[in-house]
C-alpha cells in the first residue's frame, strides 16, 4: 500500500497552465502503473493520463497534446503538466497507483478554470 498526496491545483484562467504533483509515501520505481483521474461536479470519475514504470504514457483524447504525465522516481513523485486549460477541465484531480493488484488513491486537488 502507498499513501498518495496531490498538490498544485488552483484557479487559473482559460489558456493557462498548472502542474499537479502526486507525492508517494515510499519508493515508486516498482509501481507498475500510476495514473491521473478527474471528477467534475455531477459527473463520474474519468481517466485522464497514465504512466507506467517504464515511462510509457497514455492519455484520454481531450488531454492529448495539452497534458503531459511524468514521474520522478528519485523524488517518489508523479506529475501532470497541464497546458492550454479549458473551463471543461474544471474538476477534482486524483492520482492513482496500481501495484500487484492493489489500487491506491490520493485525496484529490481542485482545479478550476475560469472562462
Amino acid at each position: 500500500q502507498v499513501q498518495l498526496v496531490e498538490s498544485g491545483g488552483g484557479l487559473v484562467q482559460a489558456g493557462g497552465a498548472l502542474r499537479l504533483s502526486c507525492a508517494a509515501s515510499r519508493d515508486i520505481s516498482s509501481i507498475f502503473l500510476m495514473a491521473w483521474y478527474r471528477q467534475a461536479p455531477g459527473k463520474q470519475r474519468e481517466f485522464v493520463a497514465r504512466i507506467s514504470s517504464g515511462g510509457n504514457t497514455g492519455y484520454t483524447d481531450s488531454a492529448k497534446g495539452r497534458f503531459t504525465a511524468s514521474r520522478d522516481n528519485a523524488k517518489n513523485t508523479m506529475y501532470l503538466q497541464m497546458n492550454g486549460l479549458k473551463p471543461e477541465d474544471t474538476a477534482v484531480y486524483y492520482c492513482q497507483s496500481i501495484e500487484r493488484g492493489v489500487v491506491d488513491w490520493g485525496q484529490g486537488t481542485q482545479v478550476t478554470v475560469s472562462s
